[in-house]
């Protein structure tokens, strides 16, 4: 069965400085225990916010490094899963259920993409 992954962007403008409340971590909680009874969620985890990251760019044959905020960006990755689903979508309906358990004000992209194997 395919394996894919959702990268979750945060628009960091829109997201409340004191990070999720209470009552999405506990309907995210609760997605996340149906996930993986499911059979369906392999990994997830949120990441920390871009100001506490550290960016790292070869080009032209030389590294730069830049420590977060990224400013420049609108949208950071804020987090990812893992899910193995018979189609993309199956993987698609779940990140639906995600991003809807979200409040109003909040700003969310997830990417969707199958995991090549081998």
């Amino acid at each position: 069965m395919p394996r894919y992954l959702s990268l979750v962007k945060v628009d960091e403008s829109t997201a409340p400085a004191e990070g999720a409340s209470p009552e999405l971590m506990r309907r995210m909680g609760e997605l996340i225990e149906e996930m993986t009874k499911a059979g369906v969620l392999l990994d997830t985890a949120g990441l920390t916010p871009s100001a506490q990251g550290t960016r790292v760019l070869w080009e032209g044959g030389k590294d730069t490094v830049t420590d977060g905020p990224f400013t420049e960006s609108k949208e950071v990755i804020g987090g990812y899963s893992i899910m193995q689903c018979k189609d993309k979508a199956e993987a698609i309906e779940w990140t639906k259920r995600f991003l809807k358990i979200h409040e109003d004000h909040w700003t969310v992209t997830c990417e969707v993409r199958q995991i090549a194997e081998g």
